[in-house]
């Protein structure tokens, strides 16, 4: 795993370490507890992953928009997902992750500062392209990137130790627990408008656990590249 030069441009006051730390104070407040995904957060500048007019926001417990209809999530469902994703004390940490929407490159930079490889899968160009060249200036090197539907999962570098799908389907898109390895763990919100739920389905030998993580509101899955 690669550790990324972390890039502080657009001053002080932003990256500040009081505003981080409230920030982090109130995500264990929130139930977070898994401490290396707290630090990681602390340390990942996410003034950098959205736009400037927004920069002020960044730190704050907020989703905020990032163009194409779509937005970054707010840091605590972030650091949920993630969480629930690693499993709990104890399991076998994910070496190979796939997350279902790259949307701004945030999520994905959380996942590849603690897995070995994400494999990252984005239905929209401008963003996909956007992230990787905002990843790669931050010197991450263990991302994958597809410009794909991630309905479909990325089936050539299936299975995944965790999948993380970061909007709202329908119901569970079948190709997506299919490609999880033995154990594998799937964190995805499921549902319509404000009934969305945030799921954890885990793979066992002979049947799929599910789990409720949180009520949740995420934009729409959606089929098809554009």
């Amino acid at each position: 795993m690669t550790v990324p030069r972390h890039h502080h441009a657009r001053g002080l006051g932003l990256t500040s370490a009081s505003m981080r730390s409230k920030l982090l104070n109130e995500l264990r407040l929130s139930g977070i507890h898994n401490e290396k995904v707290l630090e990681v957060m602390g340390r990942i500048a996410r003034h950098e992953f959205v736009e400037e007019a927004f920069s002020s926001e960044a730190y704050k417990n907020r989703s905020l928009p990032i163009g194409h209809a779509q937005t970054i999530s707010q840091p605590y469902i972030v650091a949920l997902m993630t969480q629930a994703a690693l499993g709990a004390p104890g399991t076998v940490k994910p070496r190979r992750v796939l997350e279902v929407g790259t949307g701004s490159g945030y999520q994905t930079a959380v996942l590849a500062e603690l897995v070995e490889a994400v494999f990252t899968v984005e239905r929209i160009r401008p963003l996909t392209e956007s992230a990787r060249q905002r990843l790669q200036r931050l010197g991450y090197r263990n991302v994958h990137f597809g410009y794909a539907d991630g309905m479909q999962g990325w089936m050539p570098y299936a299975p995944y130790d965790a999948i993380v799908v970061t909007a709202a389907a329908q119901t569970v898109p079948p190709s997506l627990p299919d490609q999880l390895a033995p154990g594998g763990r799937l964190v995805i919100p499921v549902g319509a408008g404000k009934a969305q739920k945030l799921l954890l389905i885990e793979r066992h030998a002979t049947y799929f656990g599910e789990t409720v993580l949180s009520d949740v509101t995420f934009v729409p899955l959606l089929a098809g590249r554009i």
